[in-house]
């Protein structure tokens, strides 16, 4: 009979096996005892890249990051207690962004529960509706041997259905925690020989939709999650596309609107250019301005998703298209008939004056619009650009620059600002290409612990933090306006007086900093390993961004 050590060493090495057969190749671990066996069964594998993060939450954001570069899930592990709670915040930000993770948390077996042993919790649905899939298999038995392959298999495909996201395996050991592997069952023809995602799916009833779009004057809106084919689209249609930062499509294309949002700011222009129609793919971005709009126009607003849950914040879709991305834009191609190209022609001339103006008055002026984008104009092709919400994603989104051959991430499921850097870090281990994060202050100082061993890594990650000492986005909120400076900056505006330098040095990681145009354009050069940090004045940032689009708005006319 074999020992309990031996029993959970065969248990989760069959559980790494089959995950490798599947196509898994990374794992981000958390130290700790209890996930002994899991953790050995990884790093014995030389197929798996294993990836150590001291902080749990950290470790959560790093495995998120590693799944977006590949498309593949990463294995996520920790011991049991309160080790696994600090997952939360990179589940339910995987569930959100539909992105795949198999999150494995060690526990104690049943007999250490509920009688004060230590880290122990009930870790049973820990994560709630955030994961896809929940299963707790018990303490490893060898009379369940022809259940491992098939748990292991199953956790892939429930993480990569129609709708990705984690799921979540709990997994009890008793001691002791080490053991020698015996031979592991084999793997099996069949149901559970290889997980396959389906390529296609019939498309049908878009009759409706065509009826609506055909000969109208409509824009499509391709947030994150859209697809190439979008430009084939808006071309058959003669539409212009409102192209967010993460969109992956924001390109030298006459259709490629990337200013829309200070476009939109233009009265004159907005009202006069009213659509019949929207066509919305992928996640909305964040423009405000953008999402008034379109709400105000009263038009007829058609979301096309891979999946059905509801992408409609604003409650104004009236009509949702649920399929194979590729194959409901492709059809709908087919048999697209274009409105007049005047309408097309009039938004590509408000883009080209837009980004005139923009680039005018950046050039002209040293601001936080600067700095976002004069890194867009910095990045090469084949690298990727990761960037924080609240202030420096609308700064990306409404005054960077086209991006081609550039992948742009943003943690926009839940839209906080934690575990940024971290993600970069899994993105920059997954895809082994440079990586440039695009932050403010207080998101860089709430994943500072992710830079604990970054030089250690063998990665390439730069860093350019824009501090205003404090959170600027709230000056842009009403709250400024109905409390007392001081009460504002008690609650908002949240000084700190921290030395980054101070943090860079601690972790021996270069530090450099730019105070104009030429300083930054230098620094921008070099894609190597370094902390970039751009302080910038949070009082006038209001008063620049308004300056800026009423430049915008008055090239506009």
């Amino acid at each position: 009979m074999a020992s309990i050590g031996d029993t959970s060493a065969t248990f989760c090495a069959t559980l790494v096996d089959e995950w490798i057969r599947q196509g898994v190749r990374h794992a981000v671990v958390a130290p700790g005892s209890r996930s002994t066996p899991l953790a050995i069964a990884l790093a014995h594998r030389p197929e798996l890249a294993v990836h150590l993060f001291h902080d749990e939450r950290s470790a959560g954001f790093a495995a998120l990051g590693c799944s977006l570069a590949t498309g593949v899930p990463a294995i996520l592990l920790c011991t049991s207690g309160t080790a696994a709670t600090h997952f939360h915040a990179a589940v339910t930000e995987a569930s959100a962004s539909n992105v795949a993770m198999i999150v494995c948390t060690a526990d104690r077996p049943s007999e250490l529960h509920d009688v004060a042993a230590p880290q122990t919790i009930d870790q049973t649905r820990l994560y709630g509706n955030a994961v896809r899939w929940f299963h707790d298999p018990g303490v490893p038995s060898m009379d369940a041997t022809h259940t491992w392959r098939p748990l292991a298999a199953r956790a892939f495909a429930a993480s990569l259905q129609q709708r990705s996201g984690p799921v979540h395996l709990n997994l009890p050991f008793r001691e002791p925690l080490v053991g020698t592997p015996s031979e592991l069952p084999a793997a099996r023809d069949g149901v559970w020989s290889r997980v396959v995602r389906p390529v296609s799916t019939q498309v049908e009833g878009l009759g409706d939709v065509l009826q609506l779009i055909n000969g109208r004057r409509g824009v499509v809106i391709a947030g994150n999650g859209a697809t190439r084919d979008v430009l084939s689209l808006a071309e058959a249609l003669q539409w212009p596309i409102f192209a967010d930062s993460t969109s992956g499509i924001r390109e030298c294309h006459s259709h490629v609107l990337t200013g829309f949002d200070p476009i939109l700011r233009s009265e004159s222009f907005r009202n006069s250019h009213m659509p019949d129609v929207v066509i919305r793919i992928g996640a909305t971005p964040a423009s405000k301005v953008l999402a008034q709009w379109v709400a105000s126009s009263g038009c007829e607003v058609i979301q096309i998703s891979q999946h059905e849950a509801v992408i409609d914040p604003d409650h104004v879709v009236g009509i949702t298209v649920v399929g194979e991305m590729t194959q409901i834009i492709q059809s709908l191609v087919r048999h697209a008939k274009s409105c007049d190209g005047q309408w097309v022609a009039d938004w590509s001339r408000a883009e080209s004056v837009a980004q005139e103006a923009i680039d005018a008055f950046t050039n002209a002026e040293w601001c936080e619009p600067t700095v976002a984008r004069e890194t867009t104009k910095s990045m090469q092709v084949g690298t990727h650009l990761v960037v924080s919400s609240s202030m420096p994603i609308r700064d990306i989104e409404w005054f960077g620059t086209v991006t081609p051959g550039v992948t742009v991430h943003s943690n926009r499921g839940t839209n906080g600002i934690d575990g940024v850097i971290s993600t970069s870090i899994g993105i920059a281990l997954a895809s082994q290409a440079s990586v440039t994060v695009y932050i403010g202050d207080v998101a860089f100082l709430h994943d500072s612990t992710a830079l604990i061993g970054l030089l250690r890594r063998g990665i390439r990650l730069r860093i350019v933090v824009v501090n205003n000492d404090g959170g600027s986005i709230f000056s842009f909120l009403p709250q400024v306006e109905h409390v007392t400076e001081s009460t504002f900056e008690l609650l908002y505006g949240t000084p700190h007086g921290v030395n980054i330098s101070d943090i860079a040095a601690a972790h021996g990681i270069t530090y450099v900093t730019a105070s104009n145009h030429n300083e930054l354009r230098h620094v921008l050069e070099s894609s190597e390993t370094q902390i970039i940090e751009i302080k910038t004045n949070r009082s006038t940032n209001v008063d620049t961004h308004s300056a800026l689009n009423d430049a915008v708005v008055s090239a506009i006319g």
